[in-house]
Parts: C-alpha cells; structure tokens; sequence
C-alpha cells in the first residue's frame, strides 16, 4: 500500500483484499481493491473555504408542462435549486439551465457562469421566480448547453445536477445516447426523477455515463434537503478525473473492472489503453470518501509453488498536457499455485460478499422487468433471490424497499410472494436503488 499527499488535497491509499491461492491450473483471480481519500478536509458546508479546489456547477431544472402537474412539483423544483445556490461555497462559478425541448440560461445567462457570493445568490434566486412550466422534454439540449458553460471555467471540479419529472419524448434516445457519449469525461452529473413520471433506466444512465449519482424523489418536498445534500457533496470534491490505471502481465486478461461500493457500476467498457498491457478505467470526482472495487482477471496456468503478479493498481489524473500525474498509491494482486486444498478453496469474505451484492442488483432488475412484463412466476423467483441475497449479507435498506413490493414468507430461503397491489413510487425506488450496496463488515 501506498499513498500520495500534496496540500488542500486527499491523500489516496490502495488496499487489495483476495484469497490468492489457485489449485493446480487454476487461472481465474478476484481481487477486491479499497480506494480511500483521507485529509482533504470537511465534506460540504462552508461558503468560504480558501484554499478548496475551483469548481463550476449547472443546475438542469425540468421546466416542461407537465411541471405544472401538480404545482407543488415546479415550487419543490425552485425551492430545491435555491437550497442548492444556497449551499455553493464563495467564489464557485455556477448557472441555473431551464430545460424543456431546448434549454435555456435561466441565471445568469449570455454564455457564461456567475461567481458565487451574496449578491450572485439573490439574484439567482430572484430568477428563479420567473421558472415557469410549459414545453417537451429534451434531456440532450440541456446536458449540451450545461457541458458549454461548464467548459469554459479554468476550473478542477466540473459538476452537473439534473433534475426530470418525465419522460425524454422530444429526442430520441440515440441523440441522447451521442450526448451522454460527449460529455462523458467532461463534466460529472447527479441525476434526479421527482415525481413518478419519469423513466427508472433514463435518469441512471444519465448517472452512470456521467459518473454522478441517481435517485427517485417521489414527493417533491422532498427536493429541498436532497439538493443540498448533492450540492455538499459537490462542494467537498477536491480531485477531478482519477482514474484506475491496471496493468496486466503477458498472457493475463481482464474478466471485468467493477465499482462494487456505494453502488454497483460496470467500468469494463470504459477503459482506455495507457501503454502496454496497462488500461484506465475513469472513477469521476473525490472528495473524503471510500470506494470498493472487484477486479477479476485470467492468468496462464502455473506450476505449484509458483507465484506471479496478475494485476497491479495504481491511480491516475489526466494532464492537459497529454501526460497523467500518478497519484502513488498502488495495490498488487497476486496468484500463487498450492495443492493445500483448504487454502485453494478458501474464498475471500470481501470477494464473497460483493459478488453476493452485484448478483443482488442483477436480480432486482431482472425481477422488476419480469413483474412488468407479466410474468408473475420469473418475477417471484428473481425477487425471492433478491430478498435471500439482501438478508444474509444485511443489506437493511434494500431489504426494507423490496419488502413494500413482496410479501417475505421466508427471508433466509427467498420464499415470498409478489404483492398484488404496489405503488408505482415503491416499485421505482426499488429499480432506481437497486445498485447501493453496503460495505463488507470488516
């Protein structure tokens, strides 16, 4: 293990967690590798922090027609948005986009972003006031118009909040998808459904391309603390852009590179080549925080006895110079051929548990699309799988959301029977919450 330390940044430190014995032409090796940042300072809060990395926010805020259904969605939105400028620190650069079938500058407007203090943040909220409801749906044109305002800060920290209440309708989801493909890398961006309008796998790709968060606020009085919540969040990121660099050795490939904690997020398709037999992999912003990964890799085959390096760790910031500053901490993962069976056959609690957590997602999905396609008999099997997977690994809060869409005969067996009657709000939140994990009790 090591670590990097500069001032005003984290420090980052690596931890790899594996059973490294193989049986006899054993070949498969699973690691799970703990990324922490430490002693960067406090997450959020403060409005003047000298010395805090520059940042830049947009706020995307739905202002569609079906806004207006009921008002209190369009007050909870303005609210919400005022808590968020509420929360900026001095000095943050930021815009407020309103978003129909096009977007526009709602604050400050003229291509540029405003300079966060007292006088900006009244006016802001005083703009706010003028957020009315009418028009389609276009997500694209706002992340388009964010990702220009955005890139035209001199600034570390990039960060989108995006707020809907429906459906993507006036672009299709392609032009959504090329967008999304554009501003990967450029900007990170929370992504928020209010309401229950709106489309579940919409709202987290959204997140997940951008590498920011997703929920459901159901009730809009809910938006407020939710807000600033993301906007504390936003403001305690101090390092933009890392990335996991992992180096493989001749003859060895990668299965899959996953972030498996605080939610499951596939990164295997994202990797970009960095030299021989090296690839990166992009983890967005960090501020205070810990973040679990689950690499899976494939060796050659080796005598008993032998031992080999099969992957090695390190983190990375791009440079705009085209070179990258290696942040120095790295982790080693490692395969060692034995014929003691017990140690061979030993699997890691840390690998146990999140492999348990990535199949808890898949099955919550996969049981939801078989509930809404009709099939009462997949479904019930898929969610009782979900229910068994959640209580032995004590996942409460997953527990609790599938609980209000079956009833649990038995927890330990998967036993449970589809409820007849499930408010399309509990359904959405199981879907959209599907992916948070809890941590391995250590």
């Amino acid at each position: 293990m090591a670590n990097f330390a500069k001032p005003d940044v984290p420090r980052f430190s690596v931890d790899v967690y594996q059973n490294e014995y193989l049986p006899e032409g054993g070949s498969q090796v699973d690691a799970i590798v703990t990324v922490t940042a430490t002693g960067g300072g406090t997450l959020g809060g403060a409005l003047t922090a000298p010395g805090r990395p520059s940042a830049a926010v947009a706020v995307m805020v739905d202002c569609s027609g079906s806004m207006d259904y009921p008002p209190a969605k369009m007050r909870g939105a303005r609210e919400a948005t005022a808590a968020a400028i509420d929360t900026l620190r001095d000095g943050t650069r930021f815009a407020v986009i309103g978003g129909t079938h096009v977007a526009q500058e709602v604050y400050p407007g003229g291509g540029r972003l405003a300079v966060a203090d007292a006088t900006t943040r009244a006016q802001a909220k005083q703009a706010l006031r003028r957020l009315s409801a009418g028009g389609g749906t276009a997500i694209g044109t706002w992340l388009r118009l964010a990702d220009r305002l955005l890139s035209a800060a001199d600034v570390t920290i990039r960060h989108g909040i995006l707020l809907t209440d429906g459906r993507n309708e006036h672009e299709s989801p392609a032009d959504l998808r090329a967008t999304l493909d554009a501003c990967a890398g450029r900007f990170t961006c929370d992504a928020r459904g209010v309401g229950t309008d709106w489309d579940v796998k919409e709202v987290t790709g959204i997140a997940s391309a951008l590498l920011g968060t997703a929920d459901i606020v159901a009730d809009p009085a809910g938006l407020a603390a939710d807000f600033t919540r993301m906007m504390e969040t936003a403001m305690g990121k101090e390092v933009a852009d890392v990335a996991l660099r992992v180096w493989t050795p001749a003859g060895a490939a990668l299965r899959f590179v996953k972030q498996v904690a605080p939610a499951v997020e596939d990164l295997t398709h994202r990797r970009t080549e960095a030299g021989p037999r090296s690839g990166d992999y992009p983890t967005g912003s960090w501020g205070d925080e810990s973040r679990d990964y689950h690499l899976s890799v494939t060796v050659p085959p080796a005598g008993l006895g032998q031992e080999m390096l099969a992957a090695r760790v390190s983190l990375v910031v791009p440079q705009p110079d085209g070179t990258v500053q290696n942040l120095g901490a790295q982790g080693l993962v490692r395969a060692v051929w034995t014929d003691d069976m017990a140690a061979s056959t030993a699997m890691s609690p840390q690998v146990a548990h999140y492999t348990g957590q990535a199949e808890l997602a898949q099955v919550i999905q996969q049981g939801i699309d078989l509930r809404k396609a009709g099939d009462i008999d997949g479904a019930t099997a898929k969610l009782g799988r979900a229910v068994q997977l959640a209580n032995a690994s004590g996942n409460a809060d997953t527990a609790k959301l599938l609980a209000k869409v079956v009833d649990v005969v038995d927890a330990a067996t998967g036993t449970v029977r589809l409820k007849t009657r499930v408010t399309e709000a509990d359904e959405m939140t199981l879907e959209t919450r599907s992916t948070k994990t809890v941590r391995v009790k250590k």
